[in-house]
């Protein structure tokens, strides 16, 4: 009887630890990724590198909107070249299309997914919940340089062009009071 006791704690202990680590997953998964650019996510900087390369790279910029959500979504513009460690500088323009006010968050990613640990951000309005109003639009911009050490990468001397991708999604929390409106 003692060792069956034994037994059962033993596989609610387990149970236990495997539930938490499938709650702690998703987070530790995007830091993973946050931290080494694994799976297309960029890395976020507080400064402009001070080197700036003769290497150009093409930017390409992408913007969906899932069906859930009555939004429209574009870029200021769709291409842009820069030398790699020069700083660029995106608008992204957003409107809700619906009849009620809702809120969104946008998720990103970059591909080709290799350049995604090269690829910076200085400014982003991702992961930040938005409210727009019926009719309601807003302006998102973001500023982003491709580190100067991806010159000196053999891997990535194929890369010339790198697309900086966008999703909005309406965010699971709709609770207006807790988001202000966007500026």
């Amino acid at each position: 009887m003692q060792r069956n006791t034994k037994t059962l704690v033993y596989l609610c202990g387990i149970l236990v630890v495997m539930g938490g680590l499938s709650f702690a997953s998703v987070p530790l998964y995007r830091m993973f990724c946050q931290i080494t650019g694994f799976d297309g996510t960029t890395m976020v900087a507080k400064f402009a590198p001070q080197l700036i390369s003769e290497r150009l790279v093409e930017i390409r910029l992408n913007t969906d909107v899932n069906p859930n959500l009555e939004w429209s979504f574009q870029p200021s513009l769709r291409t842009t070249s820069l030398k790699i460690g020069e700083v660029g500088r995106a608008v992204f323009y957003v409107k809700n299309n619906g009849d009620e006010a809702v809120i969104g968050t946008s998720t990103y990613n970059v591909t080709p997914e290799k350049a995604g640990q090269y690829f910076n951000k200085l400014q982003c309005f991702c992961f930040t919940k938005h409210l727009l109003k019926p009719g309601e639009s807003a302006e998102f911009p973001v500023q982003f340089f491709v580190d100067p050490a991806m010159a000196d990468d053999p891997k990535l001397a194929d890369v010339k062009t790198i697309t900086l991708s966008y999703t909005f999604f309406k965010a699971a929390d709709q609770n207006l009071a807790a988001v202000q409106s966007n500026p």
